[in-house]
C-alpha cells in the first residue's frame, strides 16, 4: 500500500512537470501578449516571448518616430521654413534606417523594404533641397508614409488631406495630425485649400 502510495506520487509529480514543460513550449508558439513599452523596458525576462515583443515594439516606435519627423516636415512646409524641413528630412533618414521589419510577413517585408527605400531618397532630398523641391518630394513621401501606415498601423489619429490644385491640378494628398486644413505644398499662399479625405484611428 505504501509502495502504491509513492508510486502514484512518483507518476503524479512526472505527470506535473511534463504538462509544465509542455505549457511552456506551447506558450512560445503563442502571438506575444501585447503590453505597453514601458512594461517591457522594465519586465527585464529574457525568454523568447518578450524578445519577441521588445522586436515588434521596436518597430512600432521607430514608425511612430518616422510619423513624427513626417510631421516635422509637413509643419516646417506650411510655416514656408524650409531649413527646419531639411533639418526632419535629415532625422527621417535616420528612423528609416532603424526600422525593424522582422515582425512582418515576408510580403509586408518586401513591401515595406521598397517604401522604406524610395521614402529614404525623398528624405534625403527634402535634408538638402530648396523649399520647391522640397515640396515636390514631400509629395512622394506622403505616398510613402501613407503605405507604410497601411501596412504597420498607428496608435496616433492622423488625417489624410488632398489638395486639388498642387501640382498642375493632379492633386497631392498628405496627413496631419489636425483636422484643421494646413497646406504644405503652398504654405502661406494657399494655407487653407484642400480637404480631409479620412480620418486614420
Amino acid at each position: 500500500m505504501k509502495k502504491t502510495s509513492i508510486k502514484m506520487g512518483i507518476l503524479t509529480m512526472s505527470l506535473l512537470a511534463l504538462t509544465t514543460i509542455s505549457c511552456k513550449d506551447g506558450n512560445k508558439e503563442e502571438a506575444p501578449i501585447p503590453m505597453s513599452s514601458e512594461m517591457q523596458l522594465e519586465d527585464g525576462t529574457n525568454n523568447g516571448d518578450s524578445e519577441r515583443l521588445m522586436a515588434n515594439n521596436s518597430g512600432n516606435s521607430a514608425s511612430e518616430a518616422i510619423i513624427d519627423n513626417y510631421l516635422k516636415i509637413k509643419n516646417a512646409l506650411v510655416a514656408d521654413n524650409q531649413e527646419e524641413a531639411a533639418k526632419a528630412g535629415g532625422l527621417l533618414i535616420s528612423d528609416f534606417e532603424k526600422f525593424d521589419k522582422t515582425s512582418y510577413s515576408s510580403e509586408e517585408q518586401k513591401e515595406l523594404t521598397d517604401i522604406i527605400e524610395d521614402a529614404k531618397e525623398q528624405a534625403e532630398h527634402i535634408s538638402e533641397s530648396p523649399m520647391d523641391h522640397q515640396r515636390e518630394h514631400f509629395d512622394i513621401l506622403s505616398k510613402d508614409v501613407i503605405d507604410m501606415i497601411a501596412i504597420t498601423g498607428t496608435d496616433k489619429k492622423l488625417y489624410q488631406d488632398f489638395c486639388p490644385m498642387y501640382n498642375n491640378k493632379k492633386g497631392a494628398q498628405w496627413l496631419s495630425s489636425t483636422e484643421e486644413i494646413k497646406n504644405p505644398f503652398f504654405g502661406s499662399k494657399m494655407m487653407n485649400c484642400g480637404e480631409v479625405q479620412k480620418e486614420i484611428n
